[in-house]
């Protein structure tokens, strides 16, 4: 199958994985609405929403890199309430919410970076399926690269997310992003200390976010921009 265009491909995969998750959460919460990318929006106006991907970074699971991840999270009216983003490969499940500490890595506390040199950040990113917005986003990288200790682009904005809730990387950005690419790792991110802007969409570049630290998110937003 396809999903937006013809360089994102859909996998039984991605399918089926989606189908287990919306039956289990289903029996479980029945009045909470769930949004998934494969399978659209049910019960429409309830209190909770259920965001769900089923496997993001289905390019990664087609080719057998080992970078894909299943995100799920819970969105109140006020933004996103919890998020899980599991790692089935590494074992690693990252789980967070509101106003409830740090977020946790297999159960043990994790940091966002504190850095605010931007000459020794490591920024993670993602880029579009969309050619035209590629060349866009091309142009941004020709920036931020002379700026940075170096970027990396792994093929999962969830997984991404959980990452630089950890410390892995310093930042995030990446705009084309679809809610449910970042409702847990939004949380993941908010809980762990860093700052969660959203940027704005502007001539071909789609709207997107940007995750970094107090010391970072102005300049790296700036530069994105």
């Amino acid at each position: 199958g396809s999903k937006s265009t013809a360089t994102d491909p859909v996998s039984e995969a991605d399918l089926a994985a989606e189908r287990a998750i919306r039956e289990l959460i289903t029996a479980r919460r029945p009045e909470d609405s769930i949004l998934g990318e494969e399978g659209g929006e049910t019960q429409e106006g309830a209190q909770l929403r259920w965001i769900v991907d089923p496997l993001d970074g289905t390019v990664n699971f087609l080719y057998g890199l080992p970078q894909w991840c299943v995100s799920i999270a819970v969105h109140d009216d006020a933004g996103g309430v919890a998020g899980v983003v599991y790692d089935p490969l590494r074992e690693e499940l990252f789980a967070g919410a509101r106003a409830n500490g740090p977020p946790t890595l297999n159960g043990a506390a994790v940091r966002g970076s504190e850095q605010a040199e931007l000459a020794q950040a490591l920024i993670a990113t993602g880029f579009a399926y969309d050619a035209g917005v590629r060349a866009a986003q091309a142009e941004v990288i020709g920036r931020l690269l002379p700026r940075v200790r170096d970027v990396r682009r792994m093929g999962s904005a969830a997984l991404d997310l959980a990452w630089t809730a950890a410390g892995r990387y310093d930042a995030f950005y990446e705009r084309g992003v679809q809610i449910w690419d970042i409702a847990a790792g939004g949380v993941l991110c908010e809980a762990a200390g860093l700052q969660v802007n959203s940027l704005a969409q502007e001539g071909p570049l789609p709207s997107g976010i940007v995750v970094a630290p107090a010391g970072l998110i102005e300049e790296l937003t700036a530069l994105v921009t």
